[in-house]
Parts: structure tokens; sequence; C-alpha cells
């Protein structure tokens, strides 16, 4: 545990431990020496402002200038950025997978960012004083290896997409009584057919098809490039 709250060249047994709730617009700070807490918002992004606030909180919880900060937020849409940034300047981030805090997620709707960002700062602590099972952890990919997932996300997308387009113009035909495979002259073969009654299919409907079978075999071009 010292080896991991100690950054170098610090010689004390002190460690503000900081929290931060993200959203697109701000971002909340808790700020606790183990026994006192302090809460803030800044503008998302704003890496001065969030300087400033950890000199502040350090001032304000009575801990010396250089002691560590460790901190922690809630795995989501920013991916591992933050915590990139977090520890270019030398502050130990963890970043915690968002299924394994014990929230009632119903309630957590209801509360305020602050309550959020108390919430991670107890884990925080919970976790680095040893209750290990408190939080999973995301263990941080290189830029590298993210970089290398992104092909396998992309291809899973594709796929659904592909059976979203598949479903899409078959669920449009069967309203007509129309039960056919998706052939590769599709656009032709819509002008050929008629509906279950034996009339002709509708202008619109026949766009509609069209457009969906253009963007099912744009999807495959994708699938085939990956």
């Amino acid at each position: 545990m010292t080896a991991v709250l100690h950054s170098k060249g610090y010689t004390g047994n002190t460690v503000l431990y900081m929290a931060m709730e993200l959203s697109n617009a701000k971002w909340k700070l808790g700020f606790s020496n183990g026994s006192k807490d302090r809460s803030v918002t800044i503008t998302a992004g704003d890496w001065k402002a969030l300087s400033r606030q950890i000199g502040f909180a350090k001032e304000k919880l009575h801990l010396p200038e250089d002691c560590p900060v460790i901190s922690c937020f809630e795995a989501g849409r920013d991916g591992f950025w933050i915590h990139r940034m977090l520890e270019g300047f030398g502050i130990t981030n963890l970043i915690f997978d968002s299924s394994s805090i014990e929230v009632n997620r119903r309630k957590r709707r209801a509360k305020t960012d602050k309550v959020d960002v108390k919430a991670l700062l107890r884990l925080l602590q919970r976790y680095l004083n040893g209750e290990r099972k408190a939080v999973s952890v995301v263990q941080i990919p290189t830029p590298d290896e993210e970089d290398q997932r992104r092909l396998n996300r992309e291809r899973e997308r594709l796929l659904k997409e592909h059976g979203a387009h598949v479903v899409r113009i078959e669920s449009l035909l069967v309203q007509h009584g129309v039960r056919t495979p998706i052939g590769r002259n599709f656009p032709e073969w819509l002008e050929t057919i008629g509906d279950g009654l034996g009339n002709e299919l509708g202008p619109n409907l026949k766009t509609e098809l069209v457009r969906e079978y253009e963007r099912l075999q744009l999807v495959k071009r994708q699938i085939k490039e990956l």
C-alpha cells in the first residue's frame, strides 16, 4: 500500500483522494483526506481548473503540497483519455467498472452529483484499504491495444446493422403478402412483382425498400473490408 500511495520523492504518509463525476458540460470533483471531504464543480476538460482545485483541496484539508493524489472515476463514454491525462500529471488513477458499483441504479438517478462523488470517494478508500471486492477496477489498455479493439467492435456493430436491414426489408414485404429471399437484383425484381392480392406495390413502399437495400449493400461492403 505504501508504494501505491507515495509519489516519487515523497516521504509522508498522507494522500489526497479525488473522485470525479464526469459529464459533457461539468465535472464534479470530490476530495478527501480520509476524514474530511470537499466537493466542487468545474467545466469539463478544464485541466487548469482541476489543478487549482487539487491545490485548494490540499490546503483546505490540511495536506502537504507535495502529497500524492489518487483519483477515480466510473467507466463510461470518455474512454481512457482522461485516465492517461491524469497519469501524465503524476496522479494515480483508477477506473471503476460501472456494473460492479454497489448502487441502486433507480435510486441513483434521483441523487445529486455530490452524493455520487461521495460514494465514489468511499469506494476508492475502501479499495485502497484492502477491500478489493468492494469494486472492480478496469484494466487499462495501451493506446495500440485500444486501437486494435476498434476493428472487432466495428465489425460487431456492422453485423447487427446488417441483420437489422434484412429484418426491415423482410418485414415490409411480409406486411404486403410477399415472402422471398433478398437477391442481387432486388431493385429490378421489385418492379416485376405484386402484393399478396396481386396488386402492384406502392411507389413509396418500393422506394423505401430500395433505400433499405442500398444501405444493406453498403454494410456488406464495409464488413468485407474488415
